[in-house]
C-alpha cells in the first residue's frame, strides 16, 4: 500500500492510556489491579451538570453551534476567566474545543512555524512534544529538579531560548509532578517572554486544586502580557468532567479567530449539549469544587506519609494536581519501564513509568483512586518492592 505521511510517525499512542487498558483487562480476567495511572477524578459529574445537559437532549439541543462555542459558553468562561484568572478578556477572547488537550494543540498550531523552537518544562505532560513536532516545532527541553519541588529555575529557560524559540509552554498546577509555580517565578518567565518576544502558552488545566499554594495566572500580570498569553483551562479536572471533552482558551483576539478558522475546517463545534453542561459547571458555587479538592487534599496527605515510609523512594510533596512523582531509581536499575511492568504484575498496582514525561527512573501515581484503594495500592507496592531490595 501507499505509504504513510510523516506526521504518521510523530504521534505515539498515550502511555497512560495502555497502561489503563492493560489493568482493565486483568481487572476483566477476575484481577484486583488498583489503578494508580489514569488523571481522571474518580468521582461523577455534579448533578446541576448532568441535569443541564439531560435537559438540552430533551429540548433538541442537538445540532451544529458555532465552531467557536455557543455565545452563552464563551460569554460564561471569559467571567470565569475575569473572576479567577484575574485576566481582562471578553468572550470574543474565548475558544471552547473539544478538551483542554485540543485546545493547547490549536495553540501550538496557530502560533508556531515548521522549525520554530517551543521550551518545554520536563518533566512534562508526553503530549505536549508530540504536539509540538506535529505543528513542525522543535521541543527544546528544560529541566527542573526534584529537590526544587520540581519549579523550574527561570535562569535555566533564559539560557535556552535562542533565536528561534517562538514559545515557552508551561504548566503550573504541574502534570506529572505537581508542582505549583509560585508569583516570583511565574512573573520571571513572563518576563522572558515580554524580553524575547515569545508566546506564552499557559495549561492551567488543574489550577483549582493547589493545596497551600496560590495559582498565578500569567496573564494577568501586565496588560503587556495579556497581548502574547494564551491560557488554556477546561471542565475535566475541576468538574470531573473528562469524558466530555469541553476545554477552552482566553487569548488574543487575532490567535482566537485564527483558531476558530482551524476548528472550522477540522472539527466544527465541541459537542451542543456538553456545552450546555459546561455552563452549569461555570455556574457551580465554590463548594462543589471545595468538596472534591478537600478530599484530594487527604488523600495527598494520607498517601505522602505512607509513601515516605517505604525505603529507597523519594516522593517530593506536590502541591497542586492529583500526582505523586516518585523518584524510584534505586530499584530495578533505575529502569522504571520495567519497574511499572513489574508492580502491575506482581503487585497489581497500576503506574506510569516517569520516561514517559522526560523523568527518567521515576513513577507517577496519581491519587484519584479511593482512599481504601490508596492505603491497599501503596502497601502492595511496600511488599513487593522490600522483596526485591
Amino acid at each position: 500500500m501507499p505509504s504513510l505521511s510523516v506526521h504518521a510517525s510523530i504521534a505515539r499512542p498515550s502511555p497512560t492510556l495502555a497502561i489503563t487498558a492493560k489493568a482493565n483487562a486483568l481487572r476483566a480476567k477476575g484481577v484486583d489491579v488498583i489503578a494508580f495511572g489514569a488523571g481522571e477524578p474518580d468521582f461523577n459529574t455534579p448533578d446541576p451538570i448532568l441535569a443541564a445537559a439531560k435537559q438540552a437532549l430533551d429540548e433538541g439541543f442537538t445540532k451544529y453551534t458555532a465552531s467557536v462555542g455557543i455565545p452563552a459558553l464563551r460569554e460564561e468562561a471569559a467571567l470565569k476567566f475575569q473572576r479567577e484568572n484575574g485576566l481582562d478578556v471578553k468572550a470574543e477572547n474565548v475558544v471552547v474545543s473539544c478538551g483542554a488537550k485540543h485546545s493547547v494543540f490549536n495553540a501550538l498550531f496557530a502560533t508556531v512555524s515548521p522549525g520554530d523552537e517551543v521550551i518545554l518544562i520536563a518533566p512534562y505532560w508526553m503530549t505536549y512534544l508530540d504536539q509540538v513536532k506535529l505543528c513542525g516545532g522543535v521541543p527544546v527541553v528544560v529541566s527542573a529538579r526534584a529537590e526544587d519541588a520540581y519549579v523550574v529555575d527561570p535562569a535555566a529557560i533564559a539560557a535556552a531560548i535562542t533565536p528561534r524559540t517562538k514559545a515557552i509552554l508551561m504548566n503550573s498546577p504541574s502534570n506529572p509532578t505537581g508542582a505549583v509555580f509560585p508569583a516570583a517565578v511565574v512573573r520571571q518567565i513572563a518576563e522572558l517572554a515580554e524580553k524575547h518576544d515569545l508566546w506564552l502558552i499557559s495549561d492551567e488545566i488543574y489550577e483549582r486544586l493547589t493545596y497551600g499554594e496560590t495559582h498565578v495566572s500569567p496573564g494577568s500580570l501586565a496588560p503587556e502580557m495579556a497581548d502574547r498569553t494564551i491560557t488554556i483551562s477546561g471542565c475535566s479536572k475541576t468538574y470531573s468532567m473528562t469524558g466530555w471533552r469541553i476545554g477552552y482558551m482566553a487569548a488574543p483576539v487575532a490567535v482566537a479567530k485564527a483558531i476558530g478558522a482551524f476548528q472550522d475546517q477540522v472539527t466544527s463545534n465541541p459537542t451542543s449539549f456538553a456545552q450546555k453542561g459546561a455552563i452549569a459547571a461555570l455556574k457551580l458555587p465554590d463548594e462543589a469544587v471545595e468538596t472534591m479538592r478537600l478530599e484530594f487534599d487527604a488523600r495527598r496527605k494520607m498517601a505522602l506519609e505512607q509513601l515516605r515510609q517505604i525505603p529507597g523512594l523519594n516522593v517530593p510533596e506536590p502541591k497542586g494536581a492529583f500526582y505523586f512523582f516518585v523518584d524510584a531509581s534505586s530499584f530495578c536499575g533505575g529502569d522504571d519501564v520495567v519497574l511499572a511492568d513489574r508492580l502491575l504484575e506482581e503487585a497489581n498496582v497500576a503506574v506510569v513509568p516517569g520516561s514517559v514525561f522526560e523523568g527518567p527512573g521515576c513513577l507517577r501515581l496519581s491519587y484519584t483512586a479511593s482512599r481504601d484503594d490508596l492505603k491497599r495500592g501503596i502497601e502492595r507496592i511496600a511488599t513487593v518492592l522490600s522483596e526485591w531490595t
